[in-house]
């Protein structure tokens, strides 16, 4: 591979390639990062909602046993 870029100026190596190579797979780095905040967001709402459960179900339960106490 060194061979290859051995005779270029440098602008072809760090400008050039790798204009190229976001504009063959700028589509596919696109999905993937979608994809991976789509997930986070929908993991950080299914964690809220896990712990909005939790605590309605722990505020029920404590009024349900400080009234079984009367």
């Amino acid at each position: 591979m060194r061979e290859i870029f051995a005779g270029l100026p440098w602008w072809v190596k760090w400008i050039a390639v790798p204009v190229i190579a976001l504009v063959v797979f700028g589509g596919v780095i696109a999905s993937v990062i979608g994809f991976v905040i789509g997930l986070l967001f929908k993991l950080l709402v299914f964690v809220a909602l896990v712990g909005g459960l939790i605590y309605v179900v722990r505020k029920f339960m404590s009024s349900f046993t400080s009234r079984g106490d009367w």
